[in-house]
């Protein structure tokens, strides 16, 4: 299992891990390789929406450090400018500034020259969509309406012709959408794309070899929306099957932000019964406390297309062998044992049993609230939720 680490990636590791994304190996595979969790991974890898970054490198036309230490020799010599830009093959008003803008004669050292000038380079051009506030308005516009980029980028093509100004490639909308410190486009208008994306994936990125079993139209914990990953808003649930003897199980489900538990009996591990069990629990709470869920690979859920029709609840699965994914759940999972010890038979046990537990658990104070409870936090959401 990929542990955390309180500091973050040295600069070789960021390297490698833009490599296996630009590959495209998945957030879980190359978390493992360097040791990290996925969610830091992901944060990583969203912040710069997906994109590989484009290496920094030095414009021929720019004085090098080598360079610079010749003018700080010259100086050091006492040669006059004329001079040094002979000895350096530059014009005498390139020299003539870079030694005004670092201090003068007396005060320029060629390292921190050198340093300042990579600094300064790092003001990065505005895109197009930033500075054209026309062209910007349109392209929310029709992102609002649910037009795809590619067609609104052909659409401005055909019914502007000439007009540079109102003219954009459909890359540059997906990285002014994916790329929020860009601050151009709003987040909201994320939800309008088809594919509900939140960040750039590789052309080689492929769920092949990933172990998806028999379940069809699996979705990756990969899509589930930034909000989820960062706990940002309620409504996003873990759930898994706990084991008992005689082939007993019941299913757990945990909001992730609240850690709000709910204990489901289930007559059977096989997917329609699991799946109509979950869907009369997931009744018991109000629909906006209900966005996603996030299950293992467990074939329990592989009818999962029904569930998600039967409650708008939007289904993510875990890649394989990778329950960290669902720490949450898994935690609550251990809490559970005090109650359920291993090879206890869970079949015993009505749902009216199942609830009293869960109520244990929610009125517990949790470190990770600030001591607060599961159930006074989901209390005050429902109380401010109109």
């Amino acid at each position: 299992m990929a542990q955390a680490s309180r500091p973050g990636l040295t600069a070789e590791q960021k390297r490698e891990m833009w490599s296996r994304w630009k590959a495209g190996q998945s957030l879980s595979e190359i978390g493992r390789a360097l040791g990290k969790e996925r969610g830091s991974i992901h944060r990583m890898v969203a912040s710069n929406g997906g994109y590989v970054p484009t290496p920094r490198g030095r414009s021929p036309r720019v004085l090098s450090l080598g360079e610079r230490e010749e003018i700080s020799r010259g100086l050091a010599e006492g040669l006059s400018l004329r001079m040094i830009a002979r000895r350096s093959a530059r014009a005498p008003s390139t020299i003539s500034r870079e030694i005004a803008r670092h201090g003068g004669r007396l005060r320029y050292r060629a390292i921190r020259a050198d340093e300042r000038a990579w600094q300064r380079a790092r003001r990065p051009k505005r895109c197009k969509l930033a500075t054209l506030k026309e062209l910007r308005e349109l392209v929310a516009a029709k992102l609002a309406l649910d037009w795809s980029p590619q067609q609104i980028s052909g659409w401005l093509a055909r019914t502007h012709p000439g007009e540079h100004a109102l003219q954009v490639s459909s890359e540059t909308i997906y990285r002014s959408l994916f790329v929020q410190a860009r601050g151009v486009l709003r987040k909201e208008l994320m939800a309008h794309l088809r594919t509900r994306r939140t960040m750039r994936r590789s052309q080689h990125a492929s769920t092949k070899g990933q172990g998806r079993g028999g379940i069809v139209g699996a979705v990756s914990i990969r899509e589930r929306p930034a909000e989820a990953e960062d706990r940002a808003v309620p409504g996003h649930w873990e759930g898994d099957l706990v084991a008992g003897s005689a082939n007993s199980h019941i299913a757990t489900l945990v909001e992730r932000q609240t850690r709000y538990l709910l204990l489901v009996k289930v007559p059977g591990k096989d997917s329609a019964r699991v799946v109509d069990a979950l869907a009369i629990q997931v009744r018991t709470l109000p629909q906006q406390l209900w966005a996603s869920l996030t299950w293992d690979r467990g074939v329990e859920l592989a009818d999962h297309r029904r569930f998600s029709i039967a409650t708008d609840v939007a289904v993510y699965f875990c890649d394989p062998r990778s329950p960290w994914q669902r720490g949450t759940n898994e935690n609550t999972n251990g809490l559970l044992r005090q109650y359920f010890p291993k090879w206890t038979n869970l079949s015993v046990y009505t749902q009216a049993d199942l609830d009293v537990v869960a109520a244990r658990l929610n009125a517990r104070p949790r470190k990770t609230l600030e001591y607060q409870t599961p159930a006074a936090m989901l209390a005050a959401i429902v109380a401010s939720t109109p």
